[in-house]
């Protein structure tokens, strides 16, 4: 949609790949050159749909792509053209009142985008022209503008970023309206144009930048700027993504800054970023769908009958034609089978209410009311954070509560991604709390603990690396220079927390990093002494490497290169002689569920340097593949490095993290957990968060298991073999059953990491067994719970995937908080987001998003719970009302000679589903809590009773259609009954055809609404006013439409009708003992299951007593849940 958007306003535009170029305040590069403005896109941004000409044709194509509406759409058209029993109002007013309530509804939202891309557009920027500053409508900004920015303003669109007044061409910057994220992020000019900071100055620069076309990746640029000077030699530098300035961000600590405008308007990132509503489906949607051809089915069976029927009856002359109603010419002479067909068109009209158009708009109005709700709760609020839920898609409310297995990331999702920096280890010494100085580190707290140590030099040089191997910012206005260093008005800014653990790490052991200036870090050591290292280059972290690297110049003229990353990506990298007696700390450390990283350097020689130099330079200004050339000159880096040691850092577990785990599996759904950590750390966490139990026998998949020969594949295939046999051994009556089982007297967790998954879904071609998958798959089933480890952002959503399309489709949930955790997001049936430390990128891309993690189990226990039997009931609601509605007039047929005469009055038909029955179940479908939340919070094994699609299943369809069907035999049958008598008033005066309609249809509509009111166990002033309302108003309308002669109805059968019929005693009985009988079997079945939970709750109560006499103290509940070891487990 926005590509064709962007297509439409960039005429002749190319093709969105190659480059383009960007001419600086649209000034030739040379005299000589004749210069051709180039073609771009204005600045205007348009997210709305419509336009005031294509609204309604649009609008009405995509409602009439419903196969719903089509269907009413051609039953209005056959009355129109065919002469049927009733008009064309009864079927088109309620198609037009739910087409026009949609057209109301998505129109005023369409509105109110074009009411904020005009607030957006009209907005007033700065321009520089011709040394001046020009005031100007955001929408008037052109590629090659040169933009001036001033602080706390929003960056009107993608710029590159010039220059500052900070003299050494930084600013700060927030892209909470792209990605969420708040904390400040630092952007850098182009070295060349950094003391340009005048519009004087600004205006003089001559330059072209050369980039890629849009892309939506807001963390990928790729260009590169020539810079002219008068008899001088062009100058070239590299521009990535920290030199350029998103649309939507807001400049912060920062005066102002010189920016040229690259991407306008609708090929801005934040455009291309544009998502429209979530595309996944709901289970309830393809129940209504199978629910829908039934009632067809019903209906075309009907009108079959009916025509058959019909001539059958006509066979007889007499009842064909009889002598008060002679045929005309034109009837004799119509062809017998297209009066066939007509007449099979006319009860297909008469017989159409059976097919429930208005609750397409009534579901639609339940989730997009009822999805405030989540966002309303006040127990899913952080304080923290001061946010709440929040709910970026409602198609999906009733999902929640149908969900089976839950995917879930570890680190800022179970984990607080709060880290603290524990110990760490040099040359194998281990140094934790505060060490003595003798030790090399300043005694700053804690007790001494003595441990051995390293060489003070060694000591040293990691404390260095600790201080600049990474990207840490200091925020502006904090006074850090100079000797003391003020620790409570220091604020580090970096992207990933572990980065400032280390460095306040290191500056608790005595050597404080100082932040940046002029090119240099600066490094206050311990003696106070203040070091500077001149910064050459950043390589920077990505998820594949796995780790990152600078290279740094000392004073004394030595290149030195400090590395830090995971163990597996640093130890194959380093002398091997050296792993070994950092390795023992590492591995001990990830048991104890510490988060490792490892400490490596290298000297470069000049020569060394200056080769590196010149191939990271020609990297960079590389505006094809710059990412892969850069990551190969990385590798060859990145080698013959010299290990230093390793750090620890804490990520405590989230508050009720190990209780909401518990409370989700207890409730029958199976939690996997998928990190890209590594096993140990993330095995200590899973027995903290109770994912693994004291008792659960732990199957490897991994790395350590498979071992180093070379057939890994085979070693593969023979563990496979080895679990699935002892799990079909242990689990025989269990190998179809999905859910968790507590009964059972042994559990099985399962441990894989990412390279021994890619052997699974990837075998080579001469594998001997190509079947991998399927055991795999099967194993994993039958696991109470599966931990994933070193795990690919792409292999989390091909597991997830790999489980969604397993027999049965069970409903998969996935949550994380960072941009690793996206895809496996999208991938699930519902994906959670938390609103975390590792950006807004999860929660921007999912369909709800929760502060914490313990959020997740009132999300799912009670509102998917409620949601779903909500919606559920609404519904099966739907279909038995109107088959209650339509069963009597099929049966009408047969005692009026199948002449297709209606039984109730056109308006009765029009307004049932709009008006007198619809507004009680929109509110129950709100409002209805049949067991209150508390107890769906505190006893997660109701949430059982509804998984599977429990409510929506034939079984409770059928019992809904046999109840529909039965109250509508009572309605017709009794009221006939009535009839018998035929002087139903004490004047003698005979009831007509059109009274024992209207009869009918208030035994009806008295019995639906009563019949939602039994079921409704959560009573609120609401409820009252729709249910009661409802019937007064039917009441109201009834004598209303009959009381007064219409001049616009060509025949008044129904003046008075009402009125009469309320002056009959017989009718009164009638009418109360028909809902009664009606209702008769509703009544019972409610008093039995009242007296079933009345027992019920007292066998609880009673148990619960008897649990309380025998309770205990826990051991566990005084200890923090990662400290707790696996003998702590054993002892509770």
């Amino acid at each position: 949609m926005f590509r064709w958007s962007i297509n439409r306003f960039c005429a002749g535009e190319e093709k969105r790949v190659g480059t383009r170029t960007v001419f600086v305040g649209h000034r030739p590069v040379s005299e000589t050159d004749a210069y051709v403005e180039q073609k771009f896109c204005d600045n205007r941004i348009v997210s709305s749909k419509y336009t005031v000409w294509n609204f309604l044709p649009k609008n009405l194509f995509e409602q009439f792509r419903r196969i719903a509406n089509f269907y009413f759409l051609i039953i209005f058209l056959v009355q129109v053209i065919v002469d049927t029993p009733t008009s064309p109002v009864t079927s088109g007013l309620p198609l037009f009142f739910v087409i026009i309530v949609t057209a109301i509804k998505q129109g005023y939202e369409d509105w109110l985008r074009h009411r904020a891309d005009k607030e957006v557009n009209k907005s007033s920027v700065f321009i520089v022209e011709n040394a001046k500053q020009v005031k100007k409508h955001s929408e008037k900004i052109k590629v090659g503008d040169i933009v001036e920015v001033k602080a706390d303003e929003t960056f009107p669109c993608d710029l590159i970023f010039l220059a500052s007044s900070n003299d050494d061409g930084i600013c700060y910057v927030t892209t909470a309206s792209l990605d969420g994220e708040s904390n400040f992020k630092t952007h850098y000019a182009v070295r060349d144009t950094t003391e340009l900071r005048t519009d004087d100055d600004i205006d003089s620069l001559t330059a072209a930048i050369e980039c890629e076309q849009p892309q939506p990746d807001l963390y990928k640029f790729v260009g590169r700027i020539n810079i002219y000077r008068s008899n001088q030699e062009t100058v070239a530098r590299s521009l990535g993504p920290e030199n350029l300035l998103l649309k939507g961000s807001t400049l912060k600590n920062t005066k102002k800054i010189y920016g040229v405008a690259v991407y306008t308007g609708m090929e801005t990132k934040m455009a291309l970023n544009y998502q429209g509503k979530s595309q996944k489906r709901s289970a309830v949607e393809k129940s209504i769908n199978a629910f829908l051809i039934v009632y067809l089915c019903i209906l075309v069976s009907k009108a079959t009958v009916c025509t058959t029927l019909k001539y059958i009856w006509q066979s007889n002359p007499f009842n064909d034609e009889p002598w008060y109603n002679q045929k005309t010419i034109k009837e004799r002479d119509t062809f017998k089978i297209l009066r066939m067909f007509t007449d099979f068109l006319s009860f297909m009209v008469l017989f159409n209410f059976i097919i429930p158009v208005s609750m397409y708009v009534t579901v639609e109005m339940q989730k997009f009311l009822g999805s405030f709700f989540i966002a309303w709760d006040k127990e899913m609020y952080d304080e923290e954070i001061k946010e709440g839920a929040l709910v970026n898609t409602s198609d999906l409310n009733e999902e929640l509560g149908q969900v089976e297995y839950v995917f879930t990331d570890k680190t800022g999702t179970l984990t607080e991604n709060s880290m603290k920096f524990i110990e760490c280890c040099i040359d194998g010494h281990k140094y934790k709390e505060g060490i003595s100085e003798v030790d090399g580190f300043s005694h700053t707290d804690g007790p001494l603990k003595y441990y051995g140590k390293a060489e003070k030099c060694r000591e040293e040089l990691f404390l260095r690396a600790l201080c600049l191997c990474h990207t840490v910012q200091i925020k502006e206005g904090d006074n850090v220079d100079g000797l003391i260093v003020n620790q409570e008005r220091s604020t580090y800014i970096a992207s990933s927390p572990d980065e400032i653990a280390l460095v306040k790490g290191a500056k608790k052991y005595g050597f404080t990093f100082l932040g940046h200036e002029a090119g240099c870090m600066k490094v206050q050591n311990q003696k106070n002494e203040i070091e500077k290292y001149q910064l050459l280059h950043v390589l920077n972290f990505d998820p594949v490497r796995r780790r990152m690297s600078v290279i740094v110049k000392t004073s004394t003229g030595k290149f030195l290169l400090f590395c830090k990353g995971a163990d597996s990506s640093v130890f194959p990298r380093v002398q091997q002689d050296e792993i070994q007696q950092t390795k023992v700390h590492v591995e001990r450390n990830a048991m104890d569920g510490y988060r490792t990283l490892c400490v490596a350097f290298k000297e470069l020689t000049q020569e060394d340097y200056k080769k590196m130099d010149e191939q990271l330079n020609e990297a960079k200004m590389a505006l094809q593949d710059r990412e892969e050339k850069m990551a190969r000159i990385f590798d060859v880096i990145e080698t013959d490095m010299h290990l230093i040691g390793a750090t620890a850092v804490e990520d405590r577990l989230q508050e009720h993290a190990a209780e909401t785990i518990e409370a989700l599996q207890t409730a029958g759904m199976k939690v996997w957990v998928l990190t890209g950590d590594k096993m140990e750390t993330a095995k200590s966490t899973c027995y903290a968060s109770r994912l693994f139990q004291t008792n659960t026998e732990l199957l490897e998949l991994t790395t350590k298991t498979m071992g180093d020969s070379d057939r890994k594949e085979d070693r593969l295939h023979e563990l496979l073999l080895e679990y699935h046999k002892k799990l079909l051994q242990d689990f025989p009556k269990n190998s179809g059953k999905l859910k968790r089982s507590w009964t059972v007297s042994q559990e099985y967790g399962l441990i894989i990491d990412g390279s021994t998954l890619s052997l699974i879904f990837n075998p080579s071609q001469d594998s001997s067994s190509s079947n991998y998958k399927s055991i795999f798959l099967q194993i994993c089933l039958k696991c109470t719970a599966v931990l994933c480890c070193r795990m690919a952002p792409l292999q989390k959503a091909q597991i997830v995937r790999m489980v969604k399309n397993t027999k049965g489709n069970p409903i998969t949930l996935s949550i994380g908080d960072g941009a690793n955790d996206v895809s496996m997001i999208l991938e699930a049936h519902v994906g959670i987001g938390i609103k975390g430390k590792e950006g807004r990128q999860a929660a921007r891309n999912s369909d709800y998003a929760v502060p914490r993690f313990k959020h997740l189990r009132k999300l799912l226990l009670a509102h998917g719970h409620l949601y779903y039997v909500r919606i559920a009931h609404l519904v099966q609601y739907f279909f038995y009302k109107n088959l209650c509605f339509i069963l009597p007039q099929f049966l009408y047929q047969f005692f009026c000679g199948f002449s297709q005469q209606p039984l109730y009055d056109a308006a009765y038909l029009t307004m049932y589903n709009i008006c007198f029955t619809s507004l009680p179940i929109l509110a129950y479908s709100l409002l209805e809590q049949h067991i209150n939340i508390e107890t769906l919070t505190s006893d997660p094994r109701l949430y059982m009773k509804i998984s599977d699609n429990a409510m929506l299943q034939w079984k409770p369809f059928l019992y809904w259609t046999f109840l529909g069907a039965f109250e509508g035999l009572v309605f017709f049958y009794g009221v006939y009954f009535l009839f018998q008598n035929s002087t139903l008033e004490d004047n003698g005066k005979v009831f007509g055809n059109w009274t024992f309609g209207t009869i009918v249809f208030t035994v009806l509509v008295f019995t639906v609404t009563l019949k939602l009111a039994l079921d409704t166990r959560f009573w609120t002033w609401m409820n009252h006013f729709v249910i009661w309302g409802s019937l007064a108003f039917y009441v109201f309308f009834s004598f209303f439409w009959g009381g007064i002669i219409w001049p616009f109805l060509k025949q008044q059968r129904m003046y008075f009708v009402f009125a009469h019929m309320v002056t009959s005693v017989s009718t009164w009985l009638a009418i109360v003992l028909l809902i009664f009988i009606s209702l008769f079997p509703e009544i019972l079945l409610v008093v039995f299951k009242n007296a079933k939970r009345k027992n019920h709750q007292k066998k609880l109560s009673s148990r619960k007593e008897s649990d309380s006499l025998s309770s205990r103290p826990s051991v566990r509940s005084s200890r923090p849940l990662l400290l707790r070891t696996f003998s702590d487990e054993s002892n509770v």
